[in-house]
Order: structure tokens, then C-alpha cells, then sequence
């Protein structure tokens, strides 16, 4: 990993669009500092695409698409997106049907209640009513899970037929095929008509921990806040470049650098 000032001025100008992870990445431990916020506007304003791309669910997706100045939400990992449209509404992207999706839904929380049975250290996430993908387990947000408990889990759900992500605060279970690579790709391709390859060539991805993984490896220029290294170990292709502070403070760091290269 590289520090932001052999960040080059071909690098930032080469990109149209700037996709970014929520938890310890914009936010502070869940909260939004003005700094963070503020970068926001400076990278809008720098002729930037924004789009956020959280494993936090879709019902808190849409509030961040109604108001910041974003392109997109992506929530749960990519599965789906909300998205303003030319007459002005804003429209939840998902490409499985009601009935379908409802069907999944209960086989997740099946998955679910036997994972917390076996262990008890893990709890359900307090945002999982506002979810439509996904099943949330509190790895870190307000329990403190063990590594090796959290791997476990994980290795039983996938033995139940469940695909696994882990970030800082939550383990999600899922049967959905996308993440945060794949996820924007479909959603570049649906909304702006984008070749899916040159949208993930074209784009800046910010993140921090193991979840961020796929996007490290498949976005064009990647960067990571500097709370990244406790995660470097999970990651098979990190981040290109590194902020010198966390969290919310970095993504302002990271911003900055790309403004002013920028031009």
C-alpha cells in the first residue's frame, strides 16, 4: 500500500466515478463527522459520480439517496440499489421478484436461528427489519465476537447453503451472488449503460476491512482509510493507496488528494 502522496494527477483524472464503504470508512464507529460529510460536497463538486456501497440495508440505503449527494446507494453488499430517476422518484433496484425474495428471506432467518443457537456470542443486527437480501448477525457493533467464532459461523453457514461476508461490525448471510465489485457493475449497467468493465476501470473504490475485498481487487484505483492494516491480513489484493488516518478523517484525507490531483 501506497501513501496518498504518490497518488499521480493521471490517476484522479482517469476516474468519473467514486464508490465508497459506510462503516469505519465515511462513518466514525456509525456516525457521520462534518469532515466526512463535507468531502462529500469537494468530491461532487470535483465532477464525481458518488455512490455509496454499504452492507447496511436497504431501507437505510434509500435516506442516503434522498439525502446526500449521492448517484446511488448500493446496500447489502451490492444486492440492490437506490437510485433516483429522470422524473425525479426514487426507485429500489432489486432483480428478484416479491415472492421470490420473501422465500429467501425465511430461509436466511432459519440459517440464522441455528447459528445463534450454536453460538451465542453472535447476536442479530439491530437493522434487520429495514433489510430485503440479506440476514445480519452483530459481530462487532455492539458484542465483541471472537475471530474464531465469527469463522466458524461462517463455515457453518456456507455448509447450510448461505454465501458469507464479515466486515468490522457485521457477519451478513446471504444466497445472493453479488458483492461490492459485481454489485455496482449490474447497477452501472442498468442505470448508465455502462460496459461493466470499463464502469469498475473507471471508478475509485474507498474502503476497510475484509468485506471491501472484491472491490479492492476489481475496481480501477482503490484506497483504503488507515484502519485498513488491522484487516490487511483477510484481504488478497489490498488497497493501492492508504490515508494516514481513520475512518472519517481519512475518507476527507483521501478526498482531498483526489480533488486536488484533480486539478
Amino acid at each position: 500500500m501506497r501513501p496518498l502522496l504518490r497518488l499521480s494527477s493521471e490517476e484522479a483524472r482517469a476516474i468519473d466515478t467514486v464508490v465508497f464503504d459506510l462503516d469505519d470508512t465515511l462513518l466514525d464507529h456509525g456516525r457521520l463527522t462534518e469532515v466526512a460529510y463535507s468531502a462529500l460536497f469537494r468530491l461532487r463538486e470535483a465532477g464525481l459520480a458518488l455512490v455509496a456501497s454499504t452492507g447496511r440495508p436497504a431501507g437505510w440505503a434509500q435516506l442516503f439517496a434522498r439525502q446526500w449527494p449521492l448517484t446511488a446507494a448500493l446496500a447489502e453488499n451490492g444486492a440492490v440499489a437506490w437510485a433516483r430517476g429522470d422524473d425525479g422518484r426514487y426507485r429500489l433496484d432489486d432483480p428478484l421478484p416479491l415472492a421470490e425474495r420473501a422465500r429467501r428471506r425465511a430461509a436466511l432467518r432459519e440459517i440464522a436461528a441455528q447459528l445463534l443457537e450454536r453460538f451465542p456470542a453472535l447476536g442479530l443486527a439491530d437493522d434487520n427489519d429495514a433489510r430485503h437480501t440479506d440476514m445480519a448477525l452483530d459481530i462487532g457493533e455492539h458484542r465483541r465476537a471472537a475471530p474464531e467464532d465469527v469463522a466458524r459461523a461462517r463455515a457453518l453457514a456456507t455448509s447450510l447453503g448461505a454465501r458469507t461476508f464479515a466486515s468490522s461490525v457485521h457477519m451478513h448471510l446471504t444466497f445472493e451472488g453479488y458483492d461490492k465489485a459485481t454489485g455496482f457493475a449490474r447497477w452501472a449497467r442498468a442505470a448508465r449503460g455502462d460496459d461493466p468493465t470499463r464502469a469498475l476501470k473507471r471508478a475509485a473504490f474507498l474502503g476497510d476491512s475484509g468485506n471491501d475485498a472484491p472491490a479492492f481487487a476489481a475496481f480501477g484505483l482503490t484506497f483504503g482509510v488507515s484502519n485498513v492494516a488491522s484487516h490487511v491480513g483477510k484481504l488478497t489484493v489490498p488497497p493501492r493507496y492508504v490515508a494516514s488516518r481513520p475512518m472519517g478523517a481519512g475518507f476527507a484525507e483521501i478526498a482531498d488528494a483526489l480533488v486536488a490531483r484533480r486539478g
